[in-house]
């Protein structure tokens, strides 16, 4: 009678009844292996890990990597969170546990209750996990050729002796978990050199961790500093935006309301190459450099999602490269920003993409500045310079300033022959302008390629080619030309030096 009731009030005439319905379950052997090929990388599986002991409330996590008796790696991360039961262990286990749009922790960095599993999946043959709490200890593993053989989802209880031979299970103190890789097949070390190769991976990892988790290994305001460490030692975080140097531009927050939650817009403008020491230029570029580097850092609960695009908005040039905008949204707008299992994709919704739009050419106007200023600085100082830039039917071109003090002088020495000789070469070297040298140069040795920073003997080599012969009879007017002649006009200092030891 109940039934009926349920059936007559819940399900339409066009609905199918109870009976019509058939219950498909996937075969273990099949979905076990097809859920290995989600997309992890080794570096977005690890961070995936990591992002449970956060959720964890832990203070250290420790990253550990060893080899077995036989000589096969082993990863695992251990860490001093909360710990579980046995009954949220089974639980933590079991695929797709949560509901990925059921209200959860606003400092939960989880959604769907697969990233332990698929994570551990994408890179190893067996998952254990042990965990303690309350000084209880309880552990569970996956053997994915177990469940391949058997073709059921069996989940493993471990013995006891063999909870005290698996790998970091020492480090546990009375609460924590530790999660532990084995048969990491996934793995390519090669044949050669394969504990070289174990460690280049692992460099790999701390560098995408110190990244991903910059801002809690760094701390923030309201937030205690989270220490992560690999075999004990602690990383450093990596901050994109350099936020900390006076050379940094803060071009103000900006925060936007979406469906009563609140989508925050730091945006910043690293330093100029001449405004921070080469080791730090070179750092800050990153792995992938400068120019692949510049867009939207898009943080979920501080958590860094994606980093370096510009969602098809904008091109990635080099005149914008300095320019990074850090995007704090809450876990409640997964939906809308559409992250997915790896947490390492995500899709602005449409009214943060026409906010977006609105700001972008301010941000990237500013992003110019470092250089459009730079450049208007050299031309304002020097009333002639030796280089002049042309604009012609909508292409640029570059050629030598006839005019220059010292070009015309020199002209004005030669012979009526040797003029047309002289305007011939110098026609020639204008037209010869290395552009993509100059360009492949600046955007990647910066530092190296800067030809303004002249030593001061170079300088004075240079002026006594020049002045020597009058600056004894006229310094006035030779330290007039100096200040409008590059590369003098940029050094004052030197100049007066220059002149006063002449005089």
């Amino acid at each position: 009678m109940v039934k009926t009731t349920v059936v007559a009030q819940e399900i339409s005439p066009n609905s199918p009844l109870e009976d019509d319905l058939d219950i498909l379950e996937p075969k273990a052997s099949g979905m076990i292996e097809a859920l290995r090929d989600i997309g992890y990388s080794l570096e977005s599986a690890v961070a995936d890990i990591i992002d449970n002991s956060i959720s964890a409330a832990a203070s250290r996590i420790d990253i550990r990597f060893g080899w077995q008796s036989d000589n096969s790696p082993w990863l695992a991360i251990i860490d001093n969170g909360i710990g579980m039961s046995e009954a949220q262990l089974v639980k933590a286990m079991c695929l797709g546990e949560r509901d990925p749009l059921a209200a959860r922790a606003s400092d939960d960095l989880g959604r769907f209750g697969l990233g332990l599993k698929t994570a551990s999946f994408s890179q190893c043959r067996k998952l254990t996990v042990v965990t303690r709490v309350d000084g209880s200890m309880s552990a569970r593993q996956w053997d994915l050729d177990l469940v391949r053989s058997k073709n059921s989802w069996v989940l493993r209880t471990p013995y006891d002796h063999e909870l005290v031979q698996f790998p970091g299970v020492s480090m546990l103190g009375s609460k924590g978990t530790l999660v532990l890789w084995q048969m990491l097949d996934r793995l390519d070390l090669g044949t050669d050199k394969v504990q070289q190769v174990m460690n280049e991976r692992m460099a790999s990892i701390c560098e995408h961790v110190s990244l991903v988790f910059h801002r809690f290994i760094s701390g923030e305001p309201k937030y205690p500093k989270i220490v992560i460490a690999v075999n004990n030692n602690p990383l450093e975080s990596f901050d994109p935006f350099n936020a900390k140097h006076p050379a940094t531009m803060h071009l103000g927050e900006e925060p936007l309301d979406i469906e009563h939650e609140t989508v925050t817009f730091r945006p910043y403008i690293l330093p100029h190459h001449s405004r921070v020491s080469a080791e730090d230029y070179e750092r800050l570029g990153g792995s992938e450099g400068y120019l692949r580097g510049q867009g939207f850092y898009i943080y979920r609960n501080r958590r860094l999602i994606i980093h370096g695009t510009w969602f098809r908005m904008a091109r990635q040039d080099e005149m914008t490269k300095l320019a990074r905008v850090q995007v704090d949204i809450p876990n409640t707008l997964d939906h809308l920003w559409t992250i997915d299992v790896r947490k390492s994709r995500a899709r602005p919704p449409e009214a943060v993409k026409k906010r977006l739009k609105s700001i972008l050419e301010r941000i990237r106007d500013s992003a110019k500045r470092p250089y459009n200023h730079r450049g208007t600085a050299v031309i304002n100082k020097t009333s002639e310079p030796f280089w002049q830039r042309l604009y012609l039917n909508d292409r640029v071109s570059y050629q030598i300033n006839g005019k220059h003090p010292l070009l015309d002088e020199f002209r004005a020495d030669l012979p009526a022959a040797m003029r047309i000789k002289f305007d011939g070469i110098m026609a020639v070297a204008g037209k010869s302008l290395p552009f993509a040298m100059l360009f492949n140069d600046m955007a990647s040795r910066p530092k190296e390629t800067d030809c303004n920073k002249e030593t001061r003997d170079s300088l004075r080599q240079l002026a006594d080619l020049l002045f020597k012969d009058e600056v004894d009879s006229n310094p006035d007017a030779v330290a007039e030309i100096m200040r409008t002649t590059e590369p003098f006009a940029s050094e004052p200092a030197f100049i007066d030096e220059y002149i006063d030891r002449q005089s």
